[in-house]
C-alpha cells in the first residue's frame, strides 16, 4: 500500500510538471515562431505575461519527483541518473539557459540582446522537452537496466521510441501553451490573437494525433512490452485522452477556449497515466518492479508525512499565485504591474 500511495503520489507530481511546465515550454516555442521584433511584439508581451510569475514555480514539480524517485525509489534513481545523464544533463542546461535567456531579455535596452536572449529562450524552450521526451522513451523501452551504468548512455535515448517521446514532448507542449493563451487573450479582449493561437492549437492537437498514431507502429516494433500494456490494461485511458482531445480541437474550433483547457490538460494527464498503468508494477522494464524498488515501510512513510505537511502550505500558495496573475490584465502587466 505504500509502494503504491509513494508512486501514485510522483506520478501526480509529474503530471503537474507536464501540464504546467509543459505549456511554460511551449509558450517559449511559440515566442520562437511569433515573427520579427515589430510583429511578434504583442504576442510576446502576452506570453512574458503569462509565464512571467510563474516559470520558476513550475520546476518545483520536477524538483519534487526527482527527490521522490530518489527517497522513495533509490535503485531507480541510480540507474536513470547514470545510464540518461548526457539527455538529463543538456535538459538541465535548457532549464537554466532558458531561465537565464528570459530574465535577460526582459531588462535589455538593446535589439541585438534583445534578439539574442530571445533566440536562447525560444531554442532551450525548444530542445528542452525533447531531452525530457527522450528520457522517457528510454525508461519506457526498457532500455535503462538497474545497476549504475549498466544501460548504453547513447543507444538509451538515441532510439526510435525515445524519438516518439521526444517529439510528442515537444507538440504536447505546444499545444498545451496555445490552448492556454487562448483563453488568456481572449479575456484581454482580443479576439483575432485568440483565434490565431487557437488555429495553432489545432494545428498542433491534429499534429499530436498524427505522430501518436505513427507511434503504434513505432511501440509495436521496438517497445513491445508497453505496446502491450497500452492496447490491454491502459487501454481506457488511451481512449480518454483520444476522446478528450477531439473534445478539445471542436471546443477551439467554437471559441469555448476555458473548456477546452480542461480536456486538454485531461488528454495529457490521461496519456501520462497510461504509460504508468501499461508500464506498472515495472518500473524498469525487465529488471525491476517497484515494490523490489522501494525504500524501507518506515522512509516511505516519513516521505508521504512529510509530503503531506508540505503540501498544505506548497499548494494554497500555488493556487494563490496562479490565480493572482490570471485576474491581472495585460495592459497592467504592459505598464509593469505584477512585474
Amino acid at each position: 500500500m505504500l509502494v503504491d500511495t509513494a508512486l501514485a503520489v510522483m506520478w501526480i507530481g509529474l503530471t503537474c510538471y507536464a501540464l504546467f511546465a509543459g505549456a511554460d515550454f511551449g509558450a517559449g516555442v511559440w515566442d520562437l515562431f511569433a515573427g520579427g521584433p515589430s510583429r511578434g511584439a504583442r504576442q510576446r508581451r502576452v506570453i512574458e505575461h503569462s509565464i512571467g510569475p510563474i516559470w520558476e514555480a513550475n520546476h518545483v514539480w520536477l524538483i519534487f519527483v526527482i527527490v521522490l524517485l530518489w527517497a522513495c525509489f533509490s535503485p531507480v534513481f541510480a540507474a536513470v541518473m547514470s545510464t540518461l545523464y548526457v539527455p538529463l544533463t543538456l535538459a538541465a542546461l535548457g532549464i537554466i539557459a532558458r531561465g537565464a535567456a528570459f530574465a535577460f531579455r526582459k531588462v535589455s535596452t538593446e535589439l541585438w540582446q534583445q534578439r539574442l536572449f530571445g533566440a536562447s529562450f525560444a531554442l532551450s524552450s525548444l530542445l528542452t522537452p525533447f531531452f525530457l521526451g527522450a528520457v522517457a522513451g528510454g525508461v519506457a523501452s526498457g532500455r535503462v537496466p538497474a545497476g549504475l551504468a549498466e544501460g548504453d548512455v547513447i543507444t538509451s535515448w538515441l532510439n526510435p521510441t525515445s524519438a516518439l517521446g521526444g517529439v510528442l514532448a515537444v507538440l504536447t507542449c505546444a499545444h498545451l501553451a496555445a490552448v492556454y493563451l487562448c483563453a488568456d487573450v481572449a479575456r484581454e479582449g482580443d479576439t483575432e490573437l485568440a483565434r490565431a493561437f487557437a488555429r495553432r492549437a489545432i494545428a498542433t492537437g491534429l499534429a499530436c494525433g498524427a505522430v501518436a498514431l505513427a507511434g503504434i507502429a513505432v511501440l509495436h516494433a521496438d517497445a513491445p512490452e508497453l505496446f502491450h500494456g497500452l492496447t490491454h490494461r491502459a487501454l481506457p485511458l488511451v481512449v480518454l485522452s483520444a476522446v478528450s482531445g477531439v473534445a478539445g480541437l471542436v471546443l477551439l474550433a467554437t471559441r469555448h477556449y476555458l473548456t477546452a483547457r480542461v480536456t486538454a490538460a485531461l488528454a495529457v494527464a490521461a496519456i501520462l497515466w497510461s504509460w504508468g498503468a501499461a508500464q506498472y508494477p515495472s518500473m524498469l522494464v525487465g529488471s525491476l518492479t517497484a515494490p523490489q524498488a522501494a525504500s524501507h515501510p518506515s522512509v516511505l512513510s516519513a516521505c508521504l508525512i512529510s509530503l503531506a505537511c508540505g503540501a498544505a502550505l506548497l499548494l494554497p500558495s500555488l493556487w494563490l499565485l496562479y490565480g493572482t496573475f490570471q485576474r491581472t490584465s495585460t495592459s497592467e502587466a504592459d505598464r509593469g504591474v505584477g512585474r
